[in-house]
């Protein structure tokens, strides 16, 4: 049964994380942080969506990680290879010293690619990870 009736909640989070919620909800032209909010719950969902799914998805993950971190090279890359089916592309960039982003271009079935992409996103010395997706079929 779907309820469409408001319901109130609240949140907390830490100030400077509110502070930078505030100032992306002004940059995006909200005019609340509840219409903010019920977006971003939306496109959670319709990621989430996709995760069991066996429709067919090309998309990207993001990564930006710290490459000094141990292990994580070879994580990562042990990790590409056991999907090696899934990954279309992989562009490295040096962004510092210290920090890399990795852009793979992926294609499969979307639980397949959603499984891949929190692989690689939760392993320690990944400080964010984003993937994007859509429906080749």
């Amino acid at each position: 049964m779907e309820d469409s009736s408001l319901r109130r909640f609240g949140v907390s989070m830490e100030g400077n994380l509110l502070w930078k919620f505030d100032n992306l909800i002004k940059q995006r032209g909200y005019e609340n942080r509840s219409e903010a909010v019920r977006d971003l719950v939306r496109d959670a969902l319709i990621q989430h969506s996709w995760e069991k799914d066996e429709q067919i998805v090309a998309g990207s993950i993001l990564l930006f990680y710290d490459h000094h971190k141990r292990n994580l090279q070879e994580e990562l890359t042990n990790t590409q290879h056991s999907m090696h089916d899934n990954i279309m592309a992989t562009t490295h960039f040096h962004l510092d010293h210290s920090n890399c982003l990795e852009l793979i271009i992926v294609k499969g079935k979307a639980r397949d690619i959603q499984q891949l992409s929190n692989k690689l996103t939760s392993l320690k010395g990944v400080q964010y990870g984003k993937f994007t997706v859509a429906p080749v079929e």
